[in-house]
């Protein structure tokens, strides 16, 4: 087997990836960094509905403001992370966001919180978040040296998702006792110890060569979206993960206003209900490199998606009691499906993509996936106030439920294990894509 393969290779000890130094300071630093971001996630609506008085479309613009940036600079930032070492960008950003985030408790302290404040923050934060990832996607293979990326990525999609069952319920937690804005605090920390762990890591960075230096910008930008336009596997997986965010991010959008108003929930219980996705998320990233070496990375893939994300039907017919088995049900099975199909899907890329045009491939695909976020949360948010939080949870979860018939298409529904490496596909004698 080789060596370098990222897909298939097996860890050489019970400890797996957690032997290698560099990548313990890594998953640590992402790890803490998690469960701040996943009390954020929580915390910067309940922010918006209990001090400010917002409504569910005012709900709706802070959470595309956070990934608006992705639609605006995501692929220069693509171009120029394939030409610039990635640790002090991502040391840069996480600086950044924690400085951002301390702003808005300090504001709230003297009594001048606004909304443009919060908007203003999301999209600083949003901005900082495209250097960030598209950096760190790139840097997991460099820490890794290119192998044992199936198990890198599950073990740091793992921890961040068992942060997120502890984030939601310490936002809500703390949001009752000490009030929502407090929470941003933590996450400001965790940025910190981020920053931290990344300055101690010791892998070396390998030098761009001149040619790659003094390539024009906009040249290196075609390059990426023609890489993966012209992709048989990229181009329907980046399809897919265009349509499944704006549909999540349209019901989430509308969840919380949902959960209290309509369901009539407190803060608390929010939180603690909306741990079910992160505990889905776990789960899969348990089972991610099983089912991809039982069923092959491809039929896995698409195995799992087909199984759970029909339940995401589950959401919108949540009541009072009982009836919040429903909406812990739906979200843990939606949550199991996105985190094989991240693990993987992130696993194949980096592994099939030259690693020169890494960087441009993923804010590539991450560009066009998250540029339809802001349009999900806006369209949940105005759904809400225009016919109902529960019948705006129904239209977004009615778009998840047969997402899956856009991989099902591609070539993909043939294969067992998606490409290890990225060969041209031949149109004729002489010509490739």
């Amino acid at each position: 087997m080789d060596p370098t393969n990222g897909i298939s290779d097996r860890p050489r000890t019970g400890w797996g990836v957690f032997t290698r130094r560099d990548f313990r300071l890594l998953w640590v630093g992402e790890t803490v960094s998690g469960l701040g971001n996943s009390i954020t996630v929580v915390a910067l609506p309940l922010i918006a509905v209990v001090v400010l008085d917002a409504n569910s479309t005012a709900v709706g613009l802070i959470a595309a403001a956070v990934w608006l940036p992705w639609l605006v600079v995501g692929l220069p930032v693509g171009a120029w992370a394939d030409r610039t070492r990635k640790r002090p960008l991502m040391i840069a950003c996480d600086l950044v966001s924690a400085a951002t985030l301390v702003s808005i408790p300090l504001a709230a302290s003297l009594d001048a919180l606004t909304f443009p404040h919060m908007v203003a923050a999301a999209l600083i934060c949003g901005t900082a978040a495209v250097c960030f990832n598209t950096a760190y996607h790139s840097y997991i293979r460099i820490v890794l040296d290119g192998r044992d990326l199936l198990e890198g990525n599950a073990k740091l999609q793992g921890s961040e998702a068992a942060t997120q069952v502890a984030g939601p319920g310490a936002a809500g937690l703390l949001a009752q006792a000490f009030g929502a804005v407090t929470a941003l605090v933590a996450d400001a920390v965790t940025f910190l110890v981020s920053a931290v762990c990344l300055k101690r890591i010791r892998v070396v960075e390998p030098d761009r060569s001149p040619d790659e230096a003094r390539a024009p910008l906009r040249q290196q930008i075609m390059e990426g979206l023609r890489f993966v336009g012209r992709d048989r596997y990229l181009r329907p997986m980046v399809t897919w993960g265009a349509l499944i965010n704006m549909a999540l991010m349209g019901y989430q959008a509308v969840q919380v206003v949902f959960l209290v108003r309509t369901v009539g929930l407190n803060p608390a219980m929010v939180g603690l209900l909306l741990t079910s996705s992160s505990t889905g998320g776990i789960v899969g990233a348990l089972v991610a490199t099983r089912v991809s070496r039982r069923f092959g990375t491809a039929r896995g893939l698409l195995l799992l998606q087909v199984v759970t994300a029909p339940f995401a039907l589950l959401l919108p017919m949540t009541t009072a009691g009982p009836g919040l088995l429903l909406f812990a049900m739906g979200a843990f099975l939606v949550g199991t499906g996105i985190s094989v199909a991240n693990i993987v899907v992130g696993s194949f890329r980096q592994t099939y993509c030259p690693p020169h045009m890494l960087g441009r491939v993923v804010a590539t695909a991450m560009m066009i996936n998250h540029s339809t976020i802001p349009l999900g949360s806006l369209l949940g948010g105005v759904l809400g106030d225009a016919v109902g939080y529960r019948p705006a949870m129904w239209i977004m979860t009615g778009i998840v439920a047969p997402s899956w018939l856009i991989l099902v298409m591609s070539p993909m529904r043939r294969e067992h294990d998606l490409p290890r490496t990225h060969e041209p596909e031949h149109r004729g004698p002489g010509r490739s894509s």
